[in-house]
């Protein structure tokens, strides 16, 4: 049997904040109690020790050597124990606490963006950490649960561990500078014969443009691949091949032009990811709340 005395936590907890405060007034008032209950329980704390663990000055109190040995001691669980309370407290209240977001870079700027501004507005004590990954790079990071949610781009291979949810479609444009000389509508095997620019390997964009060119009979291969999605356009501006953008991109470049096609590309959808049986904090509850509405 090891060694074991049952005093009461109480009077731990009164003994940390008089050591702490170097006052027994002063503990009294952060406590919300009164100074004689905390003189009564320092005293019985004593005699259950053995040792005095106060010396009075004029300035308030101070610790002696058993005193000083106890705290180093009490200090570190007490707080242990604040940093506990603060951290479960965070997931269950809106003024402060952290939302963890994977996103890939068009998900982000399509749909994520306008509804983080809502967000960060409504509940400006919480912070939001959001990292810029790929689809699968994502998706591991859900399954692992590197981070709360995951906004991505399909296609998306979702496992029986995850689930996902619409949020909304995103179609895409083939654009090209305005030097480039194409006129009318082209097809599939016509652009492939044009350099282009793309995402790169494994990522969804590569894979869904791979398909694409397969089912229509044309070998997708990049002349140029891009690291981020905010690289094609600039690519493209500078005449180094066709780009592939949301078509709402366009609204903002002058310097670039949409291409015709005659068969239009199919819409991918923007999906939120979650990990089945996976408690969110009320921080991230909240964000999914406001991308579903």
């Amino acid at each position: 049997m090891g060694y074991y005395m049952n005093i009461s936590y109480d009077h731990y907890r009164i003994f940390y904040n008089v050591a702490k405060y170097k006052s027994f007034t002063r503990a009294a008032e952060v406590m919300y109690s009164s100074q004689p209950n905390l003189t009564r329980a320092i005293k019985a704390l004593e005699k259950q020790l053995g040792c005095t663990l106060f010396e009075r000055t004029n300035k308030g109190v101070r610790l002696t050597d058993d005193g000083r040995e106890l705290y180093e001691h009490i200090s570190v669980a007490f707080e242990h124990i604040e940093a506990g309370e603060k951290a479960v407290s965070a997931k269950h209240s809106m003024d402060h606490g952290v939302v963890s977001i994977g996103a890939t870079e068009i998900a982000l700027r399509c749909c994520l963006l306008p509804i983080l501004s809502r967000y960060h507005q409504t509940y400006p004590g919480v912070r939001i950490k959001i990292l810029n990954v790929s689809t699968p790079q994502a998706l591991k990071m859900i399954e692992n649960k590197l981070v709360d949610i995951a906004i991505v781009t399909t296609p998306a291979d979702i496992n029986s561990k995850l689930t996902s949810t619409k949020l909304s479609l995103l179609q895409e444009v083939p654009v090209c500078s305005k030097s480039f000389d194409i006129k009318g509508e082209i097809t599939f095997a016509e652009l492939a014969d044009y350099p282009i620019i793309s995402l790169g390997s494994g990522t969804s964009t590569f894979d869904f443009y791979s398909e694409e060119f397969l089912r229509r009979g044309c070998s997708f291969s990049p002349d140029i691949e891009a690291a981020t999605a905010d690289q094609i356009i600039p690519l493209v501006k500078h005449g180094l091949g066709i780009g592939f953008i949301p078509e709402e991109f366009l609204e903002s470049e002058e310097d670039i032009r949409e291409i015709s096609l005659n068969v239009p590309i199919p819409a991918r959808e923007i999906v939120l990811v979650r990990k089945k049986g996976h408690s969110l904090p009320l921080p991230a509850k909240e964000l999914v709340e406001m991308l579903n509405r």
